[in-house]
């Protein structure tokens, strides 16, 4: 059974990394949502995919600059404000599982600081989350911290050992691009206990080509479409 990820929600119909998105994509039946974060120059983990402001919102500068009280001034489309990550763990509400894929830099042990509250005080479960990056560094540094949750590594291209880099970080699971997945990096992975996410899948025959992989789970920003 393929796991279904709502890749920033579900950014094919709503704007990406917004409640409105995380929304969508609960509505239409995800076991997960993926969301990316920053860290703000004030402390606080936001949901943002890019580095910088412009693409995204009608704001522009590097996220790690602006304090919260910026960021949050910000429309990141139809009105949306850009949410904390706990703004998004209570919109979830364990109704899906959440993949946190961190971006920026020292976000690492404040993630892990959130995910233990929500754990402890909310009721979710360690397993309900999944950690990723492609900044295995940071995964490093999360896993010291916490353990318990599971850590995704992110990758582009093929790297030399398919996913033997992954072990480095005791990941659950490898994150391959659609662009560059194959056989070989699936069944290497495999071969080493390790599930494979493929990013991002949204046209109906890469759907079917990397199902055909034996591929673990899908980001879609279109997740009905899985």
């Amino acid at each position: 059974m393929i796991i279904k990820i709502g890749h920033r929600g579900a950014r094919g119909y709503e704007p990406e990394n917004t409640i409105l998105s995380f929304e969508k994509a609960l509505e239409l039946g995800v076991d997960w949502v993926e969301l990316d974060v920053y860290r703000c120059k004030t402390g606080e983990i936001v949901a943002v995919h890019d580095r910088k402001l412009d693409r995204s919102t009608n704001g522009s500068g590097v996220v790690a600059d602006k304090s919260f009280a910026e960021v949050r001034a910000l429309d990141a489309g139809k009105g949306q404000h850009i949410p904390t990550l706990e703004e998004v763990l209570v919109c979830v509400d364990k109704r899906a599982k959440v993949n946190i894929e961190i971006k920026g830099e020292d976000a690492a042990k404040p993630v892990a600081e959130i995910i233990e509250r929500y754990v402890q005080e909310n009721g979710w479960q360690h397993e309900d989350f999944l950690v990723s990056s492609f900044n295995h560094y940071e995964l490093l540094a999360f896993s010291r911290i916490c353990p318990q949750v599971k850590v995704g590594a992110v990758i582009a291209g093929i790297p030399i050992g398919y996913a033997e880099g992954a072990t480095k970080v005791n990941a659950y699971s490898v994150h391959p691009s659609k662009e560059f997945i194959n056989q070989a990096l699936v069944d290497d992975a495999h071969n080493r206990d390790m599930k494979v996410f493929v990013y991002t899948v949204n046209d109906p025959d890469d759907i079917e080509r990397v199902k055909a992989l034996g591929v673990d789970g899908i980001f879609s920003d279109f997740p009905d479409r899985l």
